[in-house]
């Protein structure tokens, strides 16, 4: 049915006499432009209708209520496959149903039912992020010449007191990432310096009750596993999403104003240790070797005296056996312990025998051991005998000292 302005029913359906919308044109003339004397009307309302009305037949097939229905079903369609989204591996969506969380997509291909009913937001899951304690790094120093201005300190956040009442000047670097994208976005308003205030006040607890010593040295580890911990204990109690990954202690010395005094305490306190060290070295040196000897002594002892009880022993089975025998034959044994006793007297005692039918022998007296053996004098023995022999003396006397004569 043609839309026009020649009368009949209007595109609504109802009677129009005159203008579009049923009412007769105003009186006093067409739809011209205005005169200079401001006169005349605007642009006319019916000539924008009939406009709108061609613009729209146009995109209409013919068929008039099918038509419509068929771009029903078109918009209808084209607004629901609005809902298909992707989520990229490294995010994590967040759909939200008229502005309140709903639920988490998983990566992948997923659906939601189109706006205004629900909105996606799809955070970077993955990626690392890290919050500076006590200093300001290079690359976050506000630009105001138009260079990067270096990296400073922030006192008030690095100067800490120690568990020994020193003050301790700390730069920490906390690295951090979303773990649950649906209470990252909705639990906390300011993730970043919820993390930061988390972090500077669990390292200000442990270096309270850590000396300064040990954090300046062998501690450092410990403290930044103690801070990770009651930092990550927080941010679950607030239920913010955020998985505190690494705690980093950048610069752990004291305040500057005593750094030349504090390190020479820091040498004094090395050389006691190598001093120490030396003592401890040489103690572990010398004590074994002591302990040594002195377990040699005692086995020595025990040896010296072992062999003594049983030589006693011995002898005293070797008297009681000789009492027996004597007891048994007297005798016998008597002679028989006459004869050992005169074996072992000869067996240590040297002698010289002289035959009495030998003239010329002139007597020599061995007076000492070291003594030089005596030279043959004239009329000596024959080549055969094994040492010279001196004259004996008149009758049959032993030779004095130590060497004894017997004389056939």
């Amino acid at each position: 049915m043609p839309w026009n302005n020649s009368g009949g029913q209007s595109p609504w359906g109802n009677p129009r006499p005159g203008g579009p919308w049923g009412s007769p044109p105003p009186p006093g003339g067409g739809g011209g432009p205005a005169g200079p004397g401001g006169g005349g009307r605007g642009p006319d309302l019916d000539d924008m209708i009939r406009q709108a009305q061609d613009a729209v037949r146009r995109f209409l097939p013919r068929g008039g209520g099918k038509g419509i229905a068929l771009l029903g079903l078109v918009l209808v369609a084209v607004w629901a496959a609005s809902g298909f989204y992707r989520v990229q591996p490294d995010e994590q969506g967040v759909v939200m149903r008229f502005g309140a969380f709903d639920r988490t997509a998983p990566p992948g291909l997923n659906y939601h039912i189109p706006w205004p009913v629900e909105s996606v937001t799809t955070p970077r899951v993955t990626r690392i992020n890290r919050v500076d304690i006590g200093f300001v790094g290079a690359q976050e120093a506000p630009v105001i010449t138009g260079r990067i201005q270096p990296a400073r300190d922030v006192l008030a956040e690095s100067l800490m007191l120690t568990g020994d009442e020193n003050i301790i000047d700390i730069d920490v670097a906390v690295f951090w990432r979303i773990r649950d994208a649906g209470e990252f976005l909705f639990n906390t308003r300011n993730p970043e310096s919820t993390v930061k205030s988390a972090a500077e006040s669990v390292m200000r607890e442990v270096i309270g009750r850590t000396p300064i010593q040990p954090a300046l040295t062998e501690a450092r580890a410990q403290i930044e596993q103690e801070v990770r911990r009651g930092a990550q204990a927080i941010m679950d109690q607030y239920h913010a999403g955020v998985e505190i990954v690494q705690v980093q202690l950048q610069k752990v010395d004291p305040p500057n104003q005593v750094i030349d005094a504090f390190r020479d305490v820091q040498r004094a306190n090395a050389d006691r240790e190598r001093a120490r060290n030396e003592a401890e070295s040489f103690r572990n040196d010398i004590i074994p070797r002591a302990r040594g000897d002195a377990e040699r002594v005692v086995q020595e002892a025990q040896a010296f005296r072992e062999s003594h009880i049983a030589r006693a022993r011995g002898e005293a089975a070797r008297f009681t056996s000789v009492l027996t025998a004597y007891q048994a034959a007297q005798d016998v044994t008597v002679r028989r312990m006459y004869l050992e006793t005169m074996e072992e007297i000869l067996r240590h005692n040297p002698m010289i025998i002289v035959d009495d039918r030998l003239q010329g022998i002139v007597p020599f007296l061995p007076l000492g051991e070291g003594a030089a053996a005596p030279r043959p004098a004239q009329g000596a023995l024959p080549t055969n005998r094994p040492s010279p022999l001196p004259a004996p003396p008149p009758g049959p006397a032993a030779t004095p000292g130590r060497t004894q004569g017997v004389t056939r």
